[in-house]
């Protein structure tokens, strides 16, 4: 293939061919930087390529999957596409799991293989089917190409498998295909205006869909990317100084903690074209206060693990960016409301669900009957409810029905409900978000125990702690005599919001 047909690529490509291309075309200009060290995209593609070959001699083919579950490194970027030259399909698991929720996620995705770092090694040990590489201890030498994979790889092979929350169950696996993958990226890299000059952070961990889209679009424009380990503000505000950082990425936590920041006048950010907010509808006061403090503007934008991509401010008009709306669908995504109870679909300025019709949007979920219910004809049912003006401006009223965002994580109440019921004390729980400035919403868990078994809020806090991630912890337990639900047995958790959460803000309830 010729350097200009590489530059024509249609999107829906395979989704490794971004870094390949770069590769060629950019060979050793920085693709990665982490710390002091930086990887050209001609290295780091070398790098995958021989991850694969190490794959392929641990018996991985395409069509498998194998799970990566590491933190934010640049062996991330290496496996993921290592993996995808293969054929295979990237199995993504939050560093952040505890044992249980591991379990969940390989049952339903039967990995073959595994690759992680630190603790996850021997975490993943025993418990899948294949062997785990340690990154730490298997560095695969670079080679020139990649082994050939057992069949022709096409774009309806799957690419990715990250996680989602639902509000009925246990977190479900996202099946992403390269053409889905392909769209998403093309997606990002327009609504971005991502270029080959452009620098950016990742500090967000790359097993969510942002951190790895951020990295997989970043290859396909050229860009180069500072990967940090963990978040850390200052950290953070000096890199932008310091490379000269052009874009950033923030969630309602980070931008609260620029607002709040003593120093943040001290830091050069003049180099940044916008920062671009996401995971949560805008806090407009905050961002104003950061706006005026470092002289920078926030591009609002909406997406979902589903369709990664949904709407964004026009990034090409600066003078009509807002902030009251996760602005205006992407070329060639479709939105839509529908109404909450009939499914009717509403004319502009009518409040329901928002439904989007996208070729980014996902090949469906693991298990695979939840994905019936995903659909409206062809539309997927995203559950966060808001409306649409006349002319295609995004509003969110109010995020996912019941799902509680912590910190840009979404945490489905049903997944604690699963912990807390396996006390035995627990006759019958419910979960719902608490509104916090920092985090967004914080677990609140409603429990009707069993009078004849007495427990306190702690041991029900510790074992949610002992059994979730951290951000999944429940910082209050209420007890009440009984859980309101409906006649088909769904728990009225918006009914306990309203309830408890003026107490529980006020600080008057325990």
């Amino acid at each position: 293939m010729d350097l200009e047909s590489e530059k024509n690529l249609s999107v829906g490509a395979l989704m490794h061919q971004g870094l390949e291309q770069a590769a060629r075309r950019l060979g050793g200009r920085v693709f990665v930087r982490a710390g002091d060290d930086g990887w050209t995209f001609a290295e780091l593609d070398a790098r995958a390529n021989g991850f694969a070959g190490h794959l392929a001699a641990s018996g991985v083919s395409a069509g498998d999957r194998v799970a990566v579950m590491m933190s934010n490194r640049v062996e991330f970027v290496t496996a993921v596409h290592g993996v995808a030259k293969l054929g295979a399909a990237s199995v993504l698991l939050s560093p952040a799991w505890k044992a249980a929720e591991v379990d969940h996620a390989l049952g339903l995705t039967a990995p073959v293989h595994a690759v992680a770092d630190g603790a996850a090694v021997a975490l993943l040990d025993g418990r899948v089917a294949g062997a785990v590489t340690d990154v730490d201890a298997t560095r695969p030498a670079p080679v020139d190409e990649p082994p050939t994979p057992r069949r022709p790889l096409r774009d309806t092979d799957e690419s990715v498998l990250v996680f989602s929350s639902g509000t009925t169950g246990l977190p479900k696996a996202v099946r992403h295909t390269h053409r889905s993958m392909g769209h998403a990226i093309g997606h990002w890299r327009d609504v971005l205006a991502l270029c080959e000059d452009d620098r950016f952070q990742v500090a967000t961990p790359p097993t969510h869909i942002l951190g790895l889209l951020n990295l997989v679009t970043a290859a396909s424009a050229g860009a180069t990317v500072r990967l940090h380990a963990r978040f850390d503000l200052e950290e953070l505000l000096r890199r932008i100084q310091g490379d000269r950082i052009t874009l950033e990425m923030a969630v309602a936590p980070i931008a609260i903690a620029m607002a709040n920041l003593p120093n943040l006048e001290d830091y050069d950010l003049s180099s940044l074209r916008y920062i671009m907010w996401g995971a949560t509808p805008v806090n407009a006061t905050v961002a104003r206060i950061v706006s005026e403090r470092a002289g920078v503007r926030w591009l609002p934008a909406y997406g979902a693990s589903e369709v990664p991509v949904i709407s964004c401010n026009p990034v090409h008009r600066p003078d009509a960016w807002r902030l009251d709306s996760a602005g205006l669908p992407v070329p060639g995504v479709d939105v839509r409301v529908a109404d909450l109870d009939s499914g009717r679909i509403l004319e502009p300025g009518g409040t329901g669900e928002i439904q989007v019709r996208s070729p980014s949007a996902m090949a469906g979920y693991l298990p695979e009957e939840a994905t019936a219910g995903a659909f409206a004809d062809g539309w997927y049912r995203t559950g966060d409810v808001g409306w649409l003006e006349p002319d295609g401006w995004v509003h969110l009223t109010d995020r996912s029905k019941e799902m509680i965002k912590v910190n840009g994580f979404q945490v489905a109440p049903a997944e604690i409900e699963t912990v807390l019921l396996g006390h035995p004390s627990v006759l019958d729980c419910a979960v719902f978000g608490l509104p916090d400035e920092r985090a967004g919403e914080l677990p609140v868990a409603a429990v009707q125990a069993d009078p004849a078994r007495p427990v306190s809020a702690e041991e029900l806090q510790r074992l949610v702690a002992d059994t979730l991630a951290t951000y999944k912890q429940v910082r209050h337990v209420v007890f009440v005599d009984a859980v309101p639900r409906l006649p088909s047995g769904k728990a009225l958790r918006r009914q306990l919001r309203d309830e408890w959460v003026p107490a529980l803000a006020g600080g008057t309830a325990g």
